[in-house]
């Protein structure tokens, strides 16, 4: 019998137990990381490290982009913004330039925060909604 990792343990039941409201955290929380890993590339001038971070960002603004659902008015506005962070990625990863993974960034940190913001009033709804009455 194999011994697992623990940690890698929680992340795997971690991913496989999430709310699709929560994945997409995820998803942003690792979009973030792996843009401050590829600032971390450039500035060291580690240009695999970039490289390959920025790709992964980019990846994960892709699966976002995807999971939009078409026909609401609202995703047609988050798909140019997905759009403008990949592009802006795409610029930073060419020029090596900061400023343009910082735009990315920023905007990627914004809609975080919000997600974030909605999964809190839902589950505060949820909980105001069970007073423990049957």
């Amino acid at each position: 019998m194999a011994v697992q990792n623990p940690y890698q343990s929680y992340q795997n039941n971690s991913v496989t137990t999430a709310s699709p409201g929560e994945l997409t955290l995820m998803l942003y929380n690792g979009c973030l990381k792996f843009i401050n890993l590829a600032k971390k590339g450039i500035q060291d001038g580690n240009i695999e490290l970039k490289n390959t971070n920025i790709q992964k960002a980019q990846n994960i603004i892709s699966e976002l982009m995807v999971t939009l659902d078409s026909k609401a008015e609202v995703s047609k506005n988050m798909m140019s913004l997905y759009d403008f962070i990949n592009r802006r990625l795409i610029d930073g990863n060419i020029k090596n330039d900061i400023t343009a993974i910082e735009e990315a960034e920023a905007m990627v940190t914004d809609f975080r925060d919000t997600w974030k913001q909605v999964i809190q009033l839902n589950r505060a709804r949820q909980h105001a909604g069970n007073d423990g009455r049957a």
